[in-house]
């Protein structure tokens, strides 16, 4: 008789494992049974043990145990945004139906409707809208949304899910940091930004910041660390009499101390260009009290306010009233910013404990004190806008990176108020015009505006609104939406609108443009066929059939004798064989063709092409050799030294951008997988062009002192100055040739020492 066999006894490692996993998850269920929510603990078991099972073996790029990232999601979702059992399932199996064999129908059968609902949000696709060569991100994005309008907790788990993944990016090759960082750069943090989740929004941002910039980052830290001290002496100065005066008035309050994230902090360095002792409110005070009842909220606030103003003096132009009209993602507090005692600006934040908690976890709280997992009605702003949302994607556009473009533009940061006619206050983005406001009421009427009154005087449809206007939109009838009204329409709803009317209207001219062609063709006794459509596309020299269509449609081309002669005169060379061979071409018009051909495969020939095996997980290094094959984008202009990244682009041909540019944030948005990672190894034998612009105070003999400076102590090129003055202000660009970053900034801190000027930036 055969001994039984034993089981397989499991490797240290794997108990260690079992230990961490089972330690986590139990962080999770003391978490979720502190909050005020439904002890759902069974369900939320369930879905631990069954995504356990699922992701068995399966290990992240880190080393640990996979499971591990579900329990950490499902943590944030309800450590951070304080959701319930429903999100903390669906959390936990958010990534079971992606890489596993289970179905979204196997989650429904087990754990119902909604978290399947969920689940199915959460879960990528392939394929979709934008096409074959699409770019899947955009996609994914958008069954995300139009999951969202249905249920905001998908929305809500995909940032959980993706600030996990950020504060383990370490362990991700380059190329994927900077896909990931970018794409959370562009979309996540502005939506948790909307979404009100301030303090999950400050770190998207910090850690894309420290992944795309590490030198940078660092160096701010180190600054940060370095006046660390300086900060907490003013903020227990200035902080003392105001205690001690809220004191007197008997409100129960804290008072604490915030310092701006490194990114913001960047962000204004950049914008506004100074330097790190310039930025002057990297300290805010925040006063939080509790109310002794909801009624009194508001008056507290006030009453806070009028209390500090007796002890220091306000900015005229730096109050701001957040608490009687919060902003669009629900934000409410009083802000106003006073000078201290040692001479410097301090902003301070009034604001109660429930506005507080709004502040940090946004729409989720509003439903942390609801019964179970009831999603609130009552949240307007969050209703409105999830309706525009839904409008978009109702006709997205049909490019990918558009369409991104199009759902940014409505996460926006600032708004201002607007009043009707009739005294309703209304909710839009600064910058904003008359028309983006007549669309904002209704389609139908920003369809047919043709002007407005802004506090009772006539404006046109461009006219940009500031905040308390009052606003009285003019239509008429006859009016007709216009192509020149995208160039001044800003929000997402206006822009998504016109472009898809604009759009509806070329589909009707091409398609009367069409009828008007078969009518031609019958009446010449020919056919609506693919090659005579292609042959007179040729003659009229036109690539698309759609852009013939709507050129007959919109009558700049009238259809003659000419087109028929083309086409009868073509169809009769088919009859001979030897003839098939010989394109039917002007002589004139073939040769230009051929030598631009040409020239176009000289221009193209030496570029670098990137093979099936190159492998984008690698760093390339651009150096000597390779640099002149490689396309430098005019949008950012990136020099050796600078951060930069690699973007494949359909050629096979790699474009360099700035890390931080703009438009390399889209690609790494909507195409992450062409993103590679960029180093320099350049020996300073070659120049780049850089563009130094300066402004500041005239005086006699600065333009010598400039070119003295660059030419003479620094012995560098330069290849074009250009200065003006104006009422003793001048103002000048410089460029130059220089090696690589550090030339730059020399060339920068030399400049800074010369008097008058003032503001000195490199222009990218």
């Amino acid at each position: 008789m055969d001994e039984p066999k034993l089981p397989d006894k499991e490797s240290p490692r794997e108990v260690d494992d079992e230990k961490m996993v089972d330690e986590a998850f139990q962080q999770l269920l003391e978490c979720y049974l502190s909050s005020p929510h439904r002890k759902k603990t069974d369900i939320i078991t369930k879905a631990f043990n069954f995504a356990r099972q699922a992701h068995k073996g399966v290990r992240r790029l880190s080393g640990e145990p996979y499971i591990m990232h579900p329990i950490a999601v499902a943590y944030i979702a309800s450590k951070e945004m304080g959701l319930g059992s429903t999100s903390i399932c669906s959390a936990l199996l958010h990534d079971v139906v992606e890489d596993t064999d289970y179905t979204v129908e196997d989650i429904e059968t087990i754990f119902g409707s909604k978290v399947a609902q969920i689940v199915n949000g959460l879960t990528k696709i392939s394929g979709g809208i934008f096409g074959d060569q699409a770019s899947a991100q955009a996609e994914n994005f958008k069954k995300l949304l139009l999951t969202m309008s249905d249920d905001i907790r998908v929305i809500l788990i995909k940032i959980c899910d993706r600030l996990h993944n950020m504060r383990t990016l370490s362990s991700q090759p380059a190329n994927k940091q900077y896909k990931i960082a970018g794409e959370t750069l562009y979309i996540y943090a502005p939506l948790a930004n909307r979404l009100g989740l301030n303090k999950i929004k400050n770190e998207l941002e910090d850690l894309s910041f420290r992944y795309e910039h590490p030198e940078a980052y660092e160096a701010i830290k180190m600054k940060l660390a370095r006046t660390d001290s300086t900060r907490q002496a003013l903020f227990e100065e200035f902080t003392k009499p105001i205690a001690e005066a809220l004191d007197r008035l008997g409100i129960n309050y804290e008072i604490k101390g915030r310092v701006k994230s490194p990114y913001s902090i960047w962000t204004k360095m950049r914008n506004k260009h100074i330097t790190f002792d310039e930025v002057f409110d990297i300290l805010a005070v925040r006063i939080i009290f509790k109310p002794n009842n909801k009624e009194e909220e508001i008056n507290d606030c006030f009453k806070i306010y009028v209390a500090i103003n007796k002890i220091y003096k306000s900015h005229p132009d730096r109050m701001r009233d957040w608490v009687n009209h919060p902003k669009a993602n629900g934000y409410q507090a009083l802000h106003v910013t006073l000078m201290s005692k040692m001479g410097q600006w301090v902003e301070v934040q009034i604001r109660s404990q429930r506005m507080d908690e709004i502040a940090e976890q946004g729409f989720a709280a509003h439903w942390k004190y609801k019964e179970g997992d009831k999603i609130g009605e009552d949240e307007g702003e969050l209703n409105d806008w999830l309706s525009t949302i839904k409008e978009i994607l109702d006709d997205p556009q049909p490019d990918a990176m558009d369409f991104l473009d199009t759902i940014k533009l409505n996460l926006f940061a600032s708004e201002i108020f607007v009043f009707t006619p009739k005294g309703e206050i209304k909710t839009m983005p600064a910058g904003c015009t008359a028309l983006d406001f007549a669309f904002q009421i209704h389609t139908f009427i920003g369809s047919h505006c043709i002007g407005a009154k802004v506090n009772h005087k006539l404006v046109p449809l461009s006219h940009k609104l500031q905040s308390g206007d009052q606003v009285e939109v003019l239509t008429s009838k006859s009016q007709h939406v216009d192509a020149s009204w995208i160039n001044f329409a800003s929000t997402a709803k206006a822009k998504a609108k016109i472009q898809a009317i604009l759009r509806r209207d070329i589909r009707e001219i091409q398609k009367t443009g069409e009828n008007m062609l078969k009518e031609f063709l019958e009446k010449n006794g020919l056919d609506l066929s693919t090659s005579n459509i292609d042959r007179l596309c040729v003659f009229h020299d036109i690539k698309q059939p759609a852009d013939f269509f709507y050129a007959i449609g919109n009558k700049t081309i009238i259809l003659s004798e000419k087109d028929a002669d083309e086409l009868l005169e073509k169809n009769n060379t088919q009859t001979s064989k030897w003839r098939k061979l010989v394109p039917f071409l002007d002589k004139k018009k073939a040769k230009p063709k051929e030598e631009s051909a040409v020239q176009e495969d000289k221009n193209t020939e030496e570029l670098l092409v990137v093979g099936k095996d190159f492998n984008r997980k690698k760093p390339f290094y651009i150096n000597n050799s390779n640099v002149r094959r490689l396309i430098f984008a005019t949008c950012c202009r990136t020099i050796p030294g600078d951060d930069s990244v690699g973007f494949i682009d359909n050629k096979g041909h790699i474009e360099i951008h700035n890390r931080a540019c703009s438009v390399a944030n889209k690609l790494k948005s909507s195409f992450g997988n062409r993103i590679i990672d960029v180093k320099w190894d350049m020996k300073r034998q070659m120049l780049f062009e850089a563009t130094i612009q300066l402004t500041g105070i005239d005086r006699l003999g600065l333009l010598n002192d400039l070119t003295h400076v660059i030419s003479e102590q620094l012995n560098v090129n330069m290849k074009k100055l250009v200065i003006s003055c104006e009422q003793g202000i001048f103002d000048g660009t410089i460029e130059l040739s220089v090696h690589d970053r550090e030339d730059v900034i020399l060339i920068m801190d030399s400049l800074k020492d010369i008097e008058g000027i003032e503001e000195i930036k490199q222009i990218q």
